[in-house]
């Protein structure tokens, strides 16, 4: 069964590059086999009554009894309507604040998202994988596709950049396929120059900088550079603990000096590396706003006299803060050296960073799908081995606990009757 399935998905995505000669115009979605259902949809089938489900796990909640990671499985899987969805999101958050939370399947995260998506809920998805403490949702690198990928076709990057964002903080850039798409979100996002707040800044930055740091190319580079940039900004503005609170990034100052690290390594490196233009232009930016600052903040205190107090200030400014601050001068200096010296190397691209994540997803990501397809198939037979299992050892407990009530029944009435 699992070679025909994998035999169908394959056919499919030659089908669909057969009568689609756009596609390769906008390689940077997934195609049609990757999010087809056929694999998912083949698995083994357990039908169930969703207000049998329902019932029994209220009444074993107010018993104060764990309800079994297997009843919340079948919930999900057996969800037929938008309003069940409901119902279901109400049940994974009662799950997860019972005793049994850690014991979520990965396979119910993964039905849950395709069910969202199925049933016209994907703000439900996104709800739940943003508030992941209080539902218990922590999706794997491939049901993170499937969600920014839907984004991404519909056009909305402001929400698959806060699917990004959560990829972000689980570090799950593991498969290529990821980062292009997650690149692109962030590309497209920007593109589209969004008035940021500093928290908005720091998490685009971040994930700009950490999928960027998996990316070996022109690409890779261009997001170190910029995100080092949001973030220098975040840690000049509120110090370094503005920068890592939250998040999965080196606690050290100097994100602007590592930007600046960037543009030296492509600078001596050999080879046909470049920067894209439009990334320089971001680092630019960011250095003139903060030297702007620095100088407006200057005049304020000047103004306001030796009575003034320094409320802008936050208590979480320490020393070094003030110190990596005071090398605003030297870092904005470094960057216009090293801008002309990649000019006079010929190490900018003139292509905006958009325009090359559209490349890279031309040339690669057709060919890291069917690894991807590989590893998910091989994922869904262990899922359904483990599943078929926890059912096996759940109807072994259900006959052991009815044998050892009857066991007990029959104890009393030997007892009575003597």
């Amino acid at each position: 069964m699992a070679a025909s399935v994998w035999k169908r998905c394959v056919t499919a995505a030659v089908k669909v590059k057969r009568l689609s000669p756009s596609l390769s115009a906008r390689r940077w979605m997934l195609s049609a086999a990757y999010t087809d259902t056929i694999v998912w949809e083949s698995r083994k089938k357990d039908p169930q009554n969703l207000s049998v489900l329902a019932t029994t796990m209220d009444r074993t909640y107010d018993k104060n009894l764990p309800v079994s990671s297997l009843t919340v499985s079948r919930f999900v899987d057996n969800i037929s309507s938008r309003e069940e969805v409901d119902q279901a999101e109400y049940y994974l958050y009662k799950f997860r604040h019972s005793p049994n939370c850690w014991y979520l399947r990965d396979w119910t995260i993964h039905s849950w998202i395709r069910q969202c998506l199925k049933y016209g809920a994907r703000e439900k998805a996104l709800h739940t994988v943003k508030n992941k403490i209080q539902y218990g949702i922590f999706p794997d690198d491939f049901t993170f596709n499937l969600l920014i990928d839907s984004y991404i076709k519909d056009g909305d990057f402001t929400s698959a950049c806060s699917v990004v964002e959560e990829v972000m903080l689980q570090e799950a850039f593991d498969l290529p396929s990821t980062r292009i798409l997650s690149l692109h979100a962030l590309a497209s996002y920007r593109a589209m120059r969004p008035q940021l707040t500093v928290s908005g800044e720091r998490a685009l930055g971040a994930s700009l900088l950490i999928c960027g740091l998996r990316q070996d190319n022109n690409v890779g580079l261009s997001a170190q550079l910029l995100g080092n940039a949001l973030l220098g900004k975040v840690e000049m503005l509120k110090g370094i603990h503005g920068v890592f609170k939250g998040m999965p990034l080196f606690w050290g100052h100097g994100y602007l000096d590592r930007a600046l690290a960037v543009m030296e390594r492509v600078a001596t490196a050999s080879g046909d590396v470049k920067l894209s233009k439009d990334t320089l232009d971001g680092m630019n930016d960011v250095l003139q706003e903060l030297s702007s600052s620095s100088d407006s903040d200057s005049s304020g205190a000047e103004s306001a006299g030796e009575g003034g107090e320094e409320e802008k200030e936050e208590d979480t400014i320490d020393e070094d803060d003030h110190a990596e601050q005071a090398k605003l001068p030297h870092y904005v200096s470094r960057f216009k050296e090293l801008s002309s010296q990649l000019e006079s190397l010929g190490k900018v691209d003139s292509a905006s960073f958009q325009a090359s994540v559209a490349v890279l997803a031309q040339q690669d990501l057709a060919a890291v799908e069917k690894s991807d397809l590989e590893q998910y198939l091989i994922r869904v037979q262990a899922w359904e081995a483990e599943n078929t299992q926890l059912i096996k050892r759940e109807k072994e407990m259900r006959e052991k606990a009815e044998q050892e009530k009857q066991e007990r029944l029959a104890a009393k009435a030997a007892a009575e009757q003597a």
